[in-house]
This record gives C-alpha cells, structure tokens and sequence, in this order.
C-alpha cells in the first residue's frame, strides 16, 4: 500500500455529481395536496368572490386557512417549487386555469361549508377528468393516423 498525502488522494479522488431526486408531475403534486387537504381537520376558508378581482389582484389574493396555506405549509411541495401560499403561484405550480382554479377554490361553489374533504375530492375528479379526456384526444389522433 502506497502512502499519499490527503492533497494526493484529493486529487486522485473521482467527483460524481450528485444525482437529483425526479421532480414531482402535476398529478402527484395534486395528488399530494389532495391527502393534505383530506387529513386536514376542520373547516377551510374558501378564496372569496375571486371572479371579481383584476387579474393582477386574483393571482396576488391569499387569505388563511385556505387550500392554498394547507398546500404552502407542505415542505415537500415547497421543495418542489411551491413559492407562496398565493393565489398565483398556486395555480402555477399545479397547472391550474384561472377558471379551475374558481371551480375548486372559490366560495361560491362551497355555500360557506369549504372542508379538506370536499376540496380533495374535488381535485381528484379534475384529474381524472384531465386524464381521460387526454387518453380520448390519443385515441383519436391514434384512429385518423396522427401521433400524438
């Protein structure tokens, strides 16, 4: 055995980079939100009357108690690139329309009785309503003899 000072082994040393963990898709970024939401006890404050706000204001509305502070609090969705408990970042982060994201998040679609429940339930029907209307578009594209 040959002796080597540290400097040696330094530089004989081989460097690999570290290997980054995959990146969350949207679904299991939505799917991750939704068991939040479901474990989530007691009632949630729904984003109130958004479809009357400017654009500008809609994507800087926050409130507490919301679907969007349950998601914010998540250290695993932060690391993923959640930046704010913001109405904007949220719906950039999940891939959410404006128009989704009044469907899933707004008070008028809850009668004042928004629960963690009903809001993953809510997210899961979205998704798979997103899945299968995509699996149509293929099938479709697959029978006129496009790829997809």
């Amino acid at each position: 055995m040959k002796h080597q000072t540290p400097q040696e082994i330094a530089a004989a040393a081989k460097v690999y980079p570290m290997l980054q963990k995959p990146r969350m898709s949207r679904r299991e970024r939505i799917e991750r939100w939704a068991a939040l939401l479901e474990s989530h006890g007691g009632p949630l404050n729904a984003l109130r009357q958004i479809e009357y706000l400017s654009p500008a204001a809609r994507r800087d509305y926050r409130d507490v108690n919301t679907p969007l502070t349950i998601a914010f609090n998540d250290q695993v969705l932060r690391d993923e690139g959640l930046k704010s408990d913001g109405l904007g970042d949220a719906m950039d982060f999940f891939g959410l329309s404006e128009f989704e994201a009044h469907r899933l998040l707004c008070d008028c679609h809850y009668l004042g009785r928004m629960t963690g429940r009903a809001v993953a339930r809510g997210l899961r029907r979205y998704v798979a309503r997103k899945e299968t209307g995509a699996s149509v578009r293929q099938a479709i594209w697959r029978l006129f003899g496009f790829t997809a």
